[in-house]
């Protein structure tokens, strides 16, 4: 779950909603109004439905859930099982990893070392997975822009709105409550800036990132599989991979190491222990 977009449609709302209350409770239900509503969200559905294709726009629901809920990307756990997975391939052989698939959490990861298992060359394993890469990135890339347009069309939509109520509040005018129907009026174009850019268009921005640690961590992982395959030591794969960390979440001096006769576990980052290796056991390596 993400609390920062929690939070932040919270407190936006809350602090609109704490506005008009002051002005008194009563204009409350004036800020109630069903056709705006219906041509703001009614239209913008209209246009989404016109400029992508219906099963993407199916998918609303689901890119806006994750905005929401989604799991935050833990490189460091995904290092830790490089490391060791490494440390595998280093004592017993590439083929010894086959035992310890079932043990990775991350499908992408366990299908990469699947692929080095099996044989498959260094080259065909990197093109195999940068187009698994760029198919993910095309897929965020189509729910980034459906919620981004259906972000720019709201607002569109609420002038619209506007100018429909102009119309009518011109056609049938009247001194008395010429003040009421412009306020009618204008609630369209206030319902598509407040659903655009409190809402639709931050969803976007938060997708992009999500989008970008994904990717981020899947290039991190292939660098590490690559390295696994070529037979790099595990010292040089954990520099090379934090290399993808900030400076400050970097360990000092630590390096990660299994003993032969010892359980590998690489679900969670707790079982993947960061230890010194002796200067013996460094020199017998």
């Amino acid at each position: 779950m993400d609390k920062g977009t929690f939070l932040g449609c919270f407190l936006g709302m809350g602090l609109i909603v704490f506005a008009v209350v002051l002005s008194g409770l009563d204009n409350l239900l004036l800020f109630l109004n069903i056709p705006a509503f219906l041509i703001v969200f009614g239209g913008a559905i209209a246009s989404v439905l016109i400029a992508f294709p219906f099963k993407t726009v199916l998918k609303l629901p689901l890119y806006l859930r994750k905005s929401f809920i989604h799991e935050e990307p833990h490189l460091q756990t995904a290092i830790n099982q490089i490391v060791v997975l490494s440390e595998v391939a280093r004592r017993k052989g590439l083929l010894a990893l086959e035992y310890h698939l079932d043990e990775i959490n991350d499908p992408f990861l366990a299908e990469g070392i699947q692929m080095v298992v099996d044989g498959l060359p260094a080259e065909n394993v990197e093109k195999i997975l940068n187009s698994e890469i760029n198919a993910m990135n095309i897929r965020h890339k189509q729910g980034r822009s459906l919620i981004a347009n259906y972000g720019k069309f709201t607002p569109a939509f609420g002038m619209i709105g506007t100018l429909i109520g102009l119309v009518l509040m011109f056609a049938h005018l009247n001194p008395e409550t010429i003040g009421t129907g412009m306020a009618v009026a204008i609630l369209t174009t206030l319902y598509g800036a407040a659903v655009s850019y409190l809402l639709l268009l931050p969803i976007a921005e938060k997708l992009a990132i999500l989008n970008d640690s994904e990717v981020q961590i899947r290039e991190m992982m292939l660098e590490g599989i690559l390295a696994i395959q070529t037979g790099n030591h595990p010292r040089v794969i954990r520099m090379k991979l934090q290399t993808y960390l900030l400076p400050n979440e970097r360990p000092k001096d630590v390096y990660f190491t299994q003993d032969d006769d010892s359980e590998i576990n690489l679900n969670t980052e707790e079982n993947n222990e960061e230890k010194e290796i002796p200067t013996k056991e460094k020199t017998a390596a």
